[in-house]
């Protein structure tokens, strides 16, 4: 972020035109997150909508930039982010009946801090998980093939804006006509959620993805599924009602092994072995200094003035959290440190999968508080609400960064893009919240309500402990121990932890390219046009589903407040 050109770049990306179309989307899709993450427990990307609305609209006022519709776009869709984070973890204080407890100042503190850190994480890893890294980021790069598609071939046109339109057809058969069903192919299975997802963003995620990553993902739904639950249970080592706590609790170790596991490998091994090399070779040469200063740049390229800055960004997240949360120096610092670790994991997970379990890593982090404080109930729910709102926004940036570096855009432009859009996001995120719970009250929240808030029960049930000690340990170490030997635990991590559908339905979308790999092996075409063409349709498929999920939402949200 502290190149001179980058610099310049901002002049030509982040506009006046841009800001005002970027601001105005942002209002529009924060609130209909809000309302969606709510009652549907689920959150569509709106990437790849935020950046066909944001092409269209600056043609409009006579802009062609790509870049200038890339940072447009980043604003639209930033504060979607920050909504998914609030809305998975905050809303179980109400389903705990602790509604009374928390205020609208509160919800705010909470959305600010995560924001701040979530900016903070990101500018300090882009290099690293982005520039020195070969992250699919299958989100990032299905929005780059969008905006390129835009001014490449009819041939390629076709391919996206074909494919897109399909899967938009078919969302809308199967969500608004009902004439498709989510899910096929179920079984009843005790404790599993067998069955297969027809969905097209899951298809086109495991298809962009593909090969090594799914397979680890899918080693780690069959574990879950079939080992530790029907084999599990079917030895008697455990029974049913334990398997859930079990998966979960083993599933969210391995997550949060990984990410100690970056930090063990990347961060703390590297350091030791420049200190050693410093000592051995004690006053020899400016090799190993200069050696040791460009292995340390593997990680950030930050200007004083820019590290200056993200101190102090990091200094009033950990303010807001002692003071407007109640949180004490202790935690804060915690939470400060813990959301570098998860912000780590949150970038893996979406540089490999596309997927963020945000309330996952703002769990780990309030089981950690839980553990060696005497925070209440509801400061635990703020724990976790401002690491969701960091992982979500890291996740998010890291998406729009792969797109960037894809496409030329400035990653100063891109940052200060993410900047506006977040805190606006966060202001508005809030608004939505507060209006729904004067509303509707806090009794429609959770169970049979008429906001299911999935996650934040999740959220709820956690509060009182770690189902499964053990498993969880199990999974730390095993989590640290496999990326340190260089397996994708995290993919591990989070097949154990997602449903069995989930995954099974992204390992057929790995399938269906492994198979066009070997028909084009095997007719010896151009296996680069081929694999072109596969990724350009995949991102289509992808982003119609996207488009028409925030449309439905959008529409969501005039029926629901209106009616």
């Amino acid at each position: 972020m502290s190149e001179k050109s980058d610099r310049a770049g901002v002049r030509g990306q982040l506009t006046p035109a841009g800001v005002a179309i970027g601001c105005v989307g942002c209002v529009i899709i924060t609130a209909s997150s809000v309302y969606t993450a709510l009652k549907m427990g689920a959150l569509p990307w709106p990437t790849i909508f935020t950046s066909i609305t944001a092409l269209v609209l600056l043609r409009a006022l006579g802009h062609s930039s790509l870049n200038e519709a890339n940072v447009t776009q980043i604003v639209m869709s930033a504060g979607s982010m920050v909504a998914g984070g609030i809305a998975f973890t905050i809303p179980g204080i109400w389903i705990l009946g602790l509604a009374h407890e928390v205020s609208w100042q509160e919800m705010l503190a909470v959305a600010l801090a995560g924001t701040l850190l979530g900016l903070v994480c990101t500018a300090l890893i882009r290099k690293r998980f982005v520039d020195d890294s070969d992250l699919e980021y299958p989100i990032g790069t299905a929005a780059a093939e969008t905006l390129l598609a835009s001014g490449a071939g009819a041939d390629t046109r076709a391919r996206l804006f074909g494919s897109m339109g399909f899967a938009g057809l078919w969302t809308v058969a199967r969500d608004v006509l009902h004439w498709i069903p989510a899910t096929i192919l179920q079984l009843p299975i005790p404790g599993v959620a067998f069955g297969f997802q027809l969905s097209p963003m899951r298809l086109a995620t495991g298809f962009l993805v593909g090969g090594r990553s799914i397979a680890w993902w899918t080693a780690g739904a069959v574990l879950a599924a079939f080992g530790i639950t029907v084999g599990g249970t079917a030895a008697g080592l455990w029974d049913l009602a334990s398997c859930d706590g079990i998966v979960k609790s083993l599933g969210m170790g391995l997550m949060m092994g990984s990410g100690f596991g970056v930090v063990v490998r990347d961060i703390v091994a590297p350091a030791v072995r420049r200190a050693a090399s410093r000592r051995a070779a004690a006053g020899a040469s400016a090799g190993v200094d200069g050696d040791a200063g460009a292995r340390a740049s593997r990680w950030t390229d930050l200007s004083r003035a820019d590290a200056g800055l993200l101190a102090l960004m990091a200094a009033a997240a950990a303010l807001l959290a002692c003071i407007a949360l109640g949180l004490g120096p202790v935690v804060s610092v915690a939470i400060v440190a813990l959301s570098f670790v998860t912000a780590i994991m949150s970038a893996q997970s979406v540089g490999q999968s596309g997927i963020d379990p945000m309330e996952i890593f703002g769990l780990i982090v309030l089981l950690f508080v839980a553990a060696f404080s005497d925070a209440t109930q509801v400061q635990l729910f703020y724990v976790a609400g401002v690491v969701a709102v960091a992982c979500g926004l890291a996740g998010d940036v890291m998406s729009d960064f792969k797109t960037g570096q894809i496409i030329g855009t400035s990653p100063r432009s891109m940052w200060l893009g993410q900047a506006l859009g977040a805190l606006l996001g966060t202001v508005v995120s809030v608004a939505v919240m507060a209006v729904l719970v004067g509303a509707y009250g806090q009794d429609a929240f959770g169970g049979d309500g008429a906001f299911v808030a999935a996650q934040a029960e999740v959220v709820a049930t956690m509060v009182s402990g770690i189902p499964s000690l053990p498993a969880f340990v199990a999974g730390l170490v095993g989590g640290v121990l496999l990326h340190c030997l260089g397996f994708p635990a995290m993919m591990l991590g989070l097949g154990v932890y997602l449903p069995f559908y989930m995954s099974i339905s992204a390992a057929v979308g790995a399938l269906v390219r492994k198979a066009l790999d070997l028909v084009v092996a095997r007719r010896r075409l151009d296996a680069e046009k081929a694999d072109e063409a596969g990724v350009v349709i995949a991102s289509g498929v992808l982003g119609g589903e996207s488009i028409v999920g925030v449309l439905v939402a959008l529409a969501s949200v005039v029926a629901g407040l209106g009616g």
